[in-house]
């Protein structure tokens, strides 16, 4: 009788713990219960603005910002303007513009004498080179070449007048042949040959 009521509470107590116990339950042989929400610690990526890699293009076209041609630049003018490396004459007309530039600069800031003189020579020494190279071929008949013949010819008449002047001027009087030699009449040679430079210079730079 006691085994009994000792089996009867034994099984009691089985039921009670197995009742409070959860049951986990099997569907089609996969696990039914509740899966922890992975997606909970990641937030959906916001799309951002990538940062301007150009600076604003604004004034491109303004003269002021645009840097004038380097031509005293042997790399410049050998790669960019020389593009015509058949073209010799293209060649020596750009090195003649830098020559006609500093003669300009000499006349513009009204150099004296001497400087003037300097300027002169290597002018018409590059002017005498120019017409040998090109005397009697088809480059002998372009407008550019004729015009540098004949602002070869003018400033050595100028060059020539100026350094008699300094030299014959405070000996003669300036009537008839010594007004050649009075100061005005050499300020205006100068400026006549200068605004003939300037205009050779436009007719060089348009040679391509």
């Amino acid at each position: 009788m006691r085994k009994i009521f000792l089996l009867i509470i034994i099984l009691f107590s089985a039921q009670v713990v197995f009742a409070k116990t959860k049951p986990v339950s099997v569907i089609n042989g996969g696990y039914a219960g509740t899966l922890p929400d992975v997606l909970e610690g990641f937030q959906k990526s916001q799309p951002q603005e990538a940062p301007q890699v150009f600076d604003s293009v604004d004034g491109f076209n303004d003269k002021n910002q645009i840097k004038p041609i380097p031509r005293d630049n042997p790399a410049f003018v050998n790669i960019i303007l020389k593009k015509d490396k058949t073209s010799q004459y293209v060649n020596d007309v750009n090195d003649m513009i830098l020559i006609v530039q500093q003669l300009e600069n000499s006349l513009d800031t009204k150099e004296d004498v001497q400087k003037f003189n300097a300027a002169s020579n290597y002018f018409n020494e590059n002017v005498g080179y120019f017409r040998d190279k090109y005397k009697n071929k088809p480059e002998e008949s372009y407008i550019s070449f004729r015009k540098l013949m004949q602002l070869g010819t003018h400033v050595q008449t100028v060059s020539q007048l100026r350094a008699e002047s300094s030299i014959y001027s405070p000996y003669l009087p300036y009537t008839d042949k010594g007004y050649i030699y009075s100061p005005h009449n050499i300020n205006q040679q100068m400026d006549y040959l200068l605004k003939e430079v300037e205009r050779t210079l436009v007719i060089l730079q348009e040679v391509k």
